[in-house]
């Protein structure tokens, strides 16, 4: 997340806008690039301080020289501009830059410069080597030799131990472990817990959320290729399709540093969870801003439904992989039948930042107006699990 002050500061460089065709590392091949990120994942196994390799970013690469030699150009970029996007604290129009990890700009970079289909490094394509690279990271944080890496990943984002249920970072086995680490039972309270209307946020993360899939669209996700259906793997002349025509989407989006277990927003049951293989690009804003590229609906998911208790409809919730996350793991979410309040665990994402949308039928939240507002801006605002996201009317 690496937080780098507030936007009322006088930033002295721009913000980087990545644009397809643009390229601002333009001494970089796409072989180079591939050879970078490879090298990122590789260092990971035997270097233990994150901040001096896969979780650099644009303010702390200038003391890192092996890195300028590995990716051509990325000194001078992060030089004349800040690497990353601004989000808002909820409850204050006060933004906070968050400077991007290498590893996402170099995939952005793969992405955006080259083509999911060209061959790259070894003759693989930009997207098996993204998928190749994701399944190696969470493979090498799952080794016992990987929680060397922990202390370091705790400092690099600032990471408040004493809400955890386990504060002893020496307790967890490996740093996966630690990275899907739980919360003390009071750490995230659910507010409006009694109140069976009220819909509440479902992880730590930077949120959106729209009452139209057009209003997503506009502001937001900007993927040709998006739509519900699509999104969900399913017919769009099926009967599950048409129950979501016209839903309202929330989007959370997870970052590294995030607390990765995901949360129930609704009272309700758990019902059929579907697994959509796909791609693993990254989930950056940038890339679900850009039309060129259909992040939610081309990369691996899996499809939790539910059914809200209020209203008898069922919620679709999403769990997105992305750019280095290994896999998503259901936990009370994978047990059908099975009664959850707001608040109630569902899951978990192994290694990475990834997302979760959620997909509400036509009626079913009306999202508060604060988040409403921001997300049209759009920017994203911070919000952690069990805040406030909506409730249903009173009249549905």
């Amino acid at each position: 997340m690496h937080i780098f002050g507030h936007k009322s500061d006088e930033l002295d460089r721009p913000l980087e806008h990545i644009q397809p065709h643009s390229n601002n590392l333009p001494g970089l091949t796409n072989e180079q690039a591939a050879q970078g990120l490879v090298s990122l994942v590789d260092h990971s196994e035997k270097h233990t301080d994150v901040s001096q390799g896969i979780h650099a970013s644009s303010h702390t690469i200038f003391s890192i020289p092996w890195i300028h030699k590995l990716i051509p150009g990325i000194e001078k970029l992060a030089a004349e501009y800040h690497i990353g996007n601004f989000v808002v604290i909820r409850g204050s129009k006060e933004q906070i830059f968050e400077a991007m990890p290498i590893y996402a700009r170099i995939g952005m970079h793969l992405l955006f410069y080259g083509n999911e289909q060209i061959k790259v490094l070894h003759a693989h394509s930009v997207e098996s080597l993204l998928k190749e690279q994701s399944i190696k990271e969470g493979k090498l944080y799952d080794s016992p030799n990987s929680a060397a890496s922990i202390p370091s990943f705790v400092a690099t984002y600032s990471l408040d131990l004493s809400e955890l249920l386990e504060p002893d970072v020496t307790k967890y086995k490996t740093f996966n472990e630690f990275f899907s680490r739980k919360l003390k039972p009071d750490a995230r309270p659910v507010e409006h817990a009694d109140d069976p209307l009220a819909i509440c946020s479902a992880a730590d993360c930077r949120l959106t959320v729209y009452q139209t899939v057009d209003l997503a669209k506009q502001f937001w996700i900007k993927g040709r290729e998006f739509t519900i259906p699509n999104l969900l793997g399913v017919d769009p002349s099926s009967e599950k399709a048409s129950v979501f025509d016209g839903s309202s989407l929330a989007i959370f989006r997870l970052a590294p540093a995030d607390y990765h277990r995901f949360h129930c927003p609704i009272d309700g049951t758990v019902g059929d969870t579907v697994h959509i293989p796909g791609q693993y690009y990254t989930v950056n804003p940038q890339a679900v801003n850009e039309p060129g590229f259909d992040v939610f609906t081309a990369n691996t998911r899996s499809v939790l439904y539910l059914t809200h208790a209020a209203t008898g409809l069922p919620v679709a919730f999403v769990a997105v992989g992305a750019l280095l996350v290994g896999s998503i793991v259901w936990t009370n979410g994978g047990e059908k039948g099975k009664t959850v309040k707001k608040g109630d665990e569902l899951g978990y994402f192994a290694y990475g930042g990834s997302t979760i949308v959620a997909v509400f039928p036509k009626g079913v939240v009306e999202f508060d107006a604060d988040l409403v507002a921001n997300s049209v801006v759009p920017v994203e605002t911070l919000v952690k699990v069990g805040n406030s996201l909506g409730k249903t009317p009173a009249k549905v």
